[in-house]
């Protein structure tokens, strides 16, 4: 029997096919607004609280160093509202491009499946806000057919605490009545999720490489295991977590 009570999937680019899509949306709404940033700075930053990134930027391009392992521990007041109008704009492309198309990564379906058959419940978190969540969630059913039993975003926190801080994570153990996060994995392919799982302090830290990220942008932060994509989960858990 498996000694892991929940797991914890990010979506985009480790459930949620992403071909960059998600990049390229957060960088037209930051050019747009006239922002200063590049594709390959907001790849390393994904996977985190998508105002707290806008944030992040507004205050780099007034001189103001950051360090995104951070962006939980306190935010600039004066530089929310323009990081809103731009997260605003981001949030109709993100919403746009995901209801022209959502498809998941090939095996996530029937590695939640699998999680269920052998005890282990299948939470999803995001850096994604609620509206976004909830379009990936009703195209591709996984709530409705019961294979995800939790999806947590960053607006289930009040204080709207993204990664890498470990909220989500203990939000999720808490719906799901797990008591330890010696019985939690999380799974993800960005710098924060890795960042957020070794917060978290749960047994399992595993990068998958099926995200537009490159192995070699968060394979530098403290993780557990390297697998392809999730559809290798179901054996990793077999041979290490039982």
């Amino acid at each position: 029997m498996s000694k892991i009570k929940l797991a914890v999937f990010d979506l985009s680019g480790t459930t949620v096919q992403d071909d960059s899509g998600v990049r390229d949306c957060l960088y037209q709404a930051a050019q747009e607004h006239g922002l200063p940033t590049t594709p390959d700075e907001i790849v390393l930053h994904m996977g985190t609280n998508k105002i707290h990134l806008y944030q992040y930027l507004v205050a780099r391009s007034r001189g103001r160093a950051a360090d995104f392992r951070d962006f939980e521990k306190g935010q600039s007041p004066d530089t929310l509202e323009f990081a809103t109008q731009v997260f605003h704009r981001y949030e109709e492309i993100m919403i746009n491009h995901y209801r022209r198309e959502v498809k998941e990564i090939p095996g996530a379906t029937d590695t939640f499946r699998w999680c269920h058959e052998h005890g282990i419940k299948v939470a999803t978190n995001t850096g994604f806000h609620r509206q976004i969540t909830e379009v990936i969630m009703d195209s591709l059913g996984w709530r409705r057919d019961g294979l995800v039993d939790l999806s947590v975003d960053v607006e289930h926190d009040p204080k709207q605490r993204g990664r890498p801080a470990p909220f989500m994570i203990f939000y999720a153990m808490g719906e799901l009545d797990v008591q330890s996060v010696d019985q939690v994995i999380k799974i993800g392919d960005t710098p924060a999720d890795m960042l957020e799982g070794t917060n978290a302090g749960c047994r399992g830290v595993i990068g998958v490489m099926s995200g537009s990220r490159p192995v070699t942008a968060w394979g530098c932060y403290r993780h557990t295991h390297v697998i392809p994509s999730v559809k290798e989960l179901p054996a990793l858990i077999a041979s290490e977590f039982c």
